[in-house]
């Protein structure tokens, strides 16, 4: 079953989330590609979602040595993941926090930059939609540390494969890809 939910997972990106253009895009690390993925077709369609939530709950965590006790990573990419893997993990009796990182600490009230039921976490597991350099997931990694809670490990949807993997285990992240770039180029 769990290879139907990445086959599944691989007909969509394919089909509404990759895109290939002469003209370059412009990427959010800054660096431009004539490949585009917006996983956004994934993350914000409620069945893409829950198939993805599945697939990351019952065969990605396998792979994950530390347990951990919250989701999450920078907001908009992270976010309908942290909720949905929270509700899979539910739904199999596991009480996992979904946790939202702000770009910035908020400008009012509290001033935090960690958003959910964070205080008493020790592990999270960092989530990213696409890696492309790794910057947003590191910001993310570097709030999450600073709050005191450990992140060693992360999951996303796709690793453009631009440097983004080997930078986050330069800090000490180990990422767990859904699929690399070059599945898409073929």
């Amino acid at each position: 079953m769990s290879q139907s939910l990445r086959e599944s997972l691989f007909q969509w990106m394919t089909q509404y989330v990759y895109r290939y253009a002469e003209t370059p895009f412009q990427l959010a690390s800054g660096l431009e590609s004539h490949h585009y993925f917006n996983c956004k077709e994934i993350t914000l369609h409620p069945k893409r979602l829950a198939v993805l939530a599945e697939f990351i709950v019952s065969e990605l965590v396998r792979k994950i040595p530390e347990s951990f006790e919250a989701v999450g990573g920078l907001t908009l990419g992270a976010d309908p993941m942290a909720y949905a893997i929270a509700l899979e993990f539910q739904k199999q009796g596991k009480l996992v926090y979904p946790l939202v990182v702000r770009k910035e600490p908020k400008g009012h009230g509290t001033g935090q930059q960690i958003e959910g039921y964070w205080k008493e976490v020790k592990q999270c597991l960092v989530l990213d939609d696409v890696i492309t350099t790794g910057g947003s997931t590191l910001k993310a990694v570097k709030a999450l540390r600073e709050a005191g809670i450990q992140v060693t490990s992360g999951v996303c949807i796709l690793d453009r494969e631009e440097g983004g993997f080997e930078n986050l285990q330069k800090e000490a992240v180990q990422m767990y890809p859904i699929f690399k770039k070059a599945e898409f180029l073929k």
